[in-house]
C-alpha cells in the first residue's frame, strides 16, 4: 500500500530542498546513486551532508558541477538589483545566444526526454520525473510566446535541475508514495535578476505554473524567491490534495535545507502521515459497536447510521475497456467507495458508458482529477446524497481451512454475516478449495449457530 507524503512549504521549494527532505525520509541513496551514474549527462557529482538552518538539523543535497558545467544560483543582491559578472540567475529561456550555448548547455524536452527514457528508472519514476519537466516546459512556452518543443532552458536543462528533477522522482518512487498533499506554496516579494533583466516575484515561470496547476499561493513578506519554478513543476506534478485530514498520525519527518539565507528558516518539512483510526470510515461508523458481541450492546438495537456522501458520474462513448478497467482499479485504489459502468447509448447512436463513483466529500478532488487524466470526459456530474448504514464490525472466524474475516451487520437485535471476498479468495487460493466451498461453510455454521 502506498504512502501518503504531506510537504510543508512555508519556506516555499526548491528542487534541491525536496530531494534532501525525501531522502531524510528514508529514501535509499544507493538506488539514487544508481540511477544518476545511469544518466547520459556528464560533469557532476552529488554531496548529501548534514546542516543547520534556523538551529534545525536538517539534510542537505548538493550538486556539485565541473567548471565547465558550473551554474551559479542568484542570491539575495540580485533581489535589490545589483549584478556580479559570471552570477546570472538561471531560469529558463526560449532562445539563446551564441554567447550563452558557449556558457551552458541547452537541452529541451526531446533531449530531456532521451536522457530520461535511457536512464535506470522505474517506470513510475520515469513519469513523475517526465511530468515535472512537461510542466516546466509548458510554463515557459507560455511566458515567451514560443512552441512547447521550441523551448530550450537554463534552468531546465541545466545539469543540475536535470538532477535534482530525475533525484525527486526516484526518491519519491522508492518511498512508495502514491498521494501527496501539499495545502499552499509560501513565496517571498520582490524581484529578482536574470537574463531576461529584473523580473518580478514569482517570475513568470512560477506563476504560469501556479495557474495552470490551481496551486494555492501565499505571499509573504520575506524578500526574495521562495518557490522556483522547478519547485513549483515538482508540486503541480505530484499533488493529489490540497487538504490535510482533520486529523493524522506522523510516521516520520524529512527536513530539507535549502541554499539561500532568507528571513525564514529556509527548511522544506516532509512527513509521512496517516490518517488517526478514528476517521477510517467503518471505525467511525461502528465506534459504539466495537463488542464483539453486537447483539448485546442495547444501542446497537434498531439503530442506523446516517451520513452524506457524494456520486460522481459522467459518460465516456470513446475509450477502450483497457482503459475503464485501469481506471476503476486507480480510483479504488484513490479511496472511492464504489466504482461502477452502467451501458447506455448515446447520441449519434454511440454505445457508451456511464462512469459511477461513489465517495466522501474530502476526496472529491482526487478522483476528479483522476477520471480527467485517464479518460476522454470533458464534464462530470456531482450529486450529494444522504444514505443510510447498518451498524457492522470486522470478525475473525475459524474454518476448517484457516481463519477468514467477515463483515457483521446488525438489524433489529439480529445479526447478519457476510464473508469478505478477499480474505476468502486468499484462503482458497493457499488451500487450493473452491471458493464457493469456503463461502457456503461460513453462511451455513452462522446459522445453524
Amino acid at each position: 500500500m502506498g504512502k501518503t507524503l504531506y510537504l510543508e512549504c512555508y519556506s516555499g521549494i526548491s528542487g534541491d530542498m525536496t530531494v534532501a527532505a525525501l531522502l531524510d525520509l528514508g529514501a535509499d541513496r544507493s538506488v539514487l546513486d544508481r540511477v544518476l551514474k545511469s544518466l547520459k549527462v556528464s560533469g557532476f557529482e552529488t554531496k548529501i551532508s548534514r546542516v543547520v538552518k534556523s538551529g534545525i538539523d536538517a539534510c542537505d543535497f548538493d550538486v556539485v558541477l565541473d567548471k565547465e558545467h558550473e551554474n551559479h544560483d542568484h542570491d539575495m543582491e540580485y533581489l535589490h538589483g545589483h549584478h556580479h559578472e559570471g552570477r546570472e540567475c538561471n531560469h529558463a529561456h526560449g532562445t539563446g545566444t551564441a554567447q550563452d550555448h558557449h556558457h551552458h548547455e541547452h537541452r529541451g524536452i526531446k533531449e530531456i526526454t532521451y536522457i530520461i527514457e535511457h536512464s535506470a528508472m522505474t517506470e513510475n519514476a520515469k513519469k513523475i520525473a517526465l511530468r515535472i519537466f512537461e510542466i516546466l516546459a509548458e510554463a515557459e512556452s507560455k511566458a515567451h510566446n514560443v512552441p512547447v518543443d521550441q523551448v530550450h532552458f537554463h534552468e531546465v536543462g541545466a545539469v543540475d535541475s536535470i538532477v535534482d528533477i530525475v533525484s525527486v522522482a526516484v526518491c519519491l518512487d522508492n518511498l512508495d508514495v502514491t498521494e501527496v498533499i501539499v495545502p499552499v506554496l509560501c513565496e517571498g516579494r520582490g524581484t529578482v535578476r536574470c537574463q531576461h533583466g529584473i523580473l518580478p516575484i514569482p517570475v513568470p515561470a512560477v506563476a504560469n505554473i501556479v495557474s495552470a496547476n490551481h496551486l494555492h499561493l501565499k505571499m509573504t513578506e520575506v524578500e526574495g524567491e521562495l518557490v522556483t519554478p522547478t519547485g513549483a513543476a515538482i508540486v503541480a506534478a505530484v499533488k493529489t490534495k490540497d487538504k490535510l485530514p482533520e486529523t493524522f498520525e506522523i510516521q516520520k519527518i524529512g527536513i530539507g535545507a535549502g541554499k539561500r539565507q532568507y528571513e525564514c528558516p529556509g527548511i522544506l518539512r516532509a512527513m509521512i502521515i496517516s490518517q488517526s483510526a478514528e476517521i477510517d470510515e467503518e471505525k467511525a461508523q461502528t465506534e459504539e459497536f466495537k463488542n464483539a458481541e453486537i447483539g448485546n450492546n442495547p444501542k446497537a438495537e434498531n439503530q442506523e447510521t446516517k451520513d452524506t456522501i457524494i456520486k460522481m458520474e459522467t459518460n465516456i462513448d470513446d475509450c477502450s475497456g483497457e482503459v475503464l478497467g485501469f481506471v476503476m482499479e486507480r480510483l479504488m485504489k484513490a479511496g472511492a467507495r464504489d466504482v461502477h459502468y452502467v451501458p447506455v447509448f448515446m447520441k449519434k447512436n454511440r454505445p457508451a458508458w456511464v462512469l459511477n463513483v461513489i465517495c466522501k466529500e474530502e476526496d472529491m478532488e482526487t478522483l476528479q482529477n483522476i477520471i480527467f487524466e485517464e479518460t476522454t470526459t470533458i464534464g462530470i456530474r456531482y450529486s450529494r446524497m444522504e444514505r443510510t448504514i447498518l451498524p457492522r464490525e470486522t470478525r475473525t472466524l475459524p474454518t476448517p481451512w484457516g481463519e477468514v474475516q467477515v463483515k457483521v451487520c446488525t438489524l433489529n437485535g439480529k445479526e447478519q454475516l457476510y464473508p469478505e471476498y478477499e480474505s476468502v479468495a486468499q484462503l482458497s487460493r493457499e488451500k487450493e478449495i473452491p471458493f464457493t466451498e469456503i463461502y457456503r461453510y461460513i453462511v451455513l455454521a452462522n446459522k445453524e449457530k
